[in-house]
């Protein structure tokens, strides 16, 4: 049974044009980064590069689409890119796009190859239900400084994802917390992912199929659901 989410009316109003799919997958086997997940990487920067066909990626209509809700909302996107914005620019420069895990290679390289936010959370870890909220300012969001963990704040209007621990995302989809963060050990993970009109419902489906079948060749016995894709109703 896919997991709940709850967007709050005032970031739906914030950005009509939202919308979200999730995939929940069951009785993964994480790992190092492999030969697997760096190729898939690899593929997903050359289907970048063709899909950009010259542009720079916030000249993307989907890009351009969460620059200008990242704007209504407070934030400069110039300063603070969304994710699929700031991995295509990781992909496209020199050094390429990071390796992490196995899990987290897959996810990122979905949404380079498809231009599309993705973040990945360790179900077991996830408190109470999902939320996309306007923040009030006083949420706890546990983040790394110096190879540290330390708690930080959102600032007041910030849209975050949150649990009912505090937040797990900052920014709409900028930067995870390190609480459910997906790691090694993670064996049961909930996939989300992000539109903005002009993206087509059909276009996040086809991103979250790639993702539901990379999923179940990488970790073969796997269960994985897709679930419906939504346009920011509860």
């Amino acid at each position: 049974m896919i997991t709940t989410l709850h967007v709050a009316d005032d970031v739906r109003s914030l950005a009509p044009g939202f919308g979200y799919l999730v995939v929940e997958a069951r009785g993964l086997r994480n790992g190092p980064s492999d030969e697997a997940s760096s190729v898939l990487l690899e593929d997903a920067a050359g289907r970048l590069a063709g899909r950009l066909d010259g542009r720079a990626p916030q000249d993307a209509p989907h890009i351009a689409a969460w620059r200008a809700a990242y704007t209504a909302f407070g934030c400069k996107p110039s300063r603070t890119r969304n994710s699929a914005e700031a991995l295509a620019r990781r992909a496209l420069a020199d050094g390429g796009l990071p390796r992490i895990n196995r899990l987290v290679d897959v996810y990122n390289a979905i949404s380079v190859a498809h231009l599309v936010p993705v973040g990945g959370e360790d179900l077991d870890r996830i408190q109470g239900g999902m939320r996309l909220v306007r923040a009030k300012g006083d949420e706890p969001f546990a983040t790394a400084a110096g190879g540290a963990e330390v708690v930080e704040h959102p600032e007041a209007g910030e849209v975050v994802w949150c649990d009912d621990a505090g937040v797990t995302c900052r920014r709409w989809n900028w930067r995870q917390g390190v609480r459910t963060r997906l790691t090694e050990e993670s064996v049961n993970a909930l996939f989300l992912l992000e539109r903005m009109a002009p993206m087509t419902f059909d276009a996040l489906r086809a991103a979250g199929t790639e993702l539901a079948e990379a999923l179940e060749k990488l970790c073969p016995g796997a269960r994985v659901e897709i679930g419906e894709a939504r346009g920011g109703e509860s």
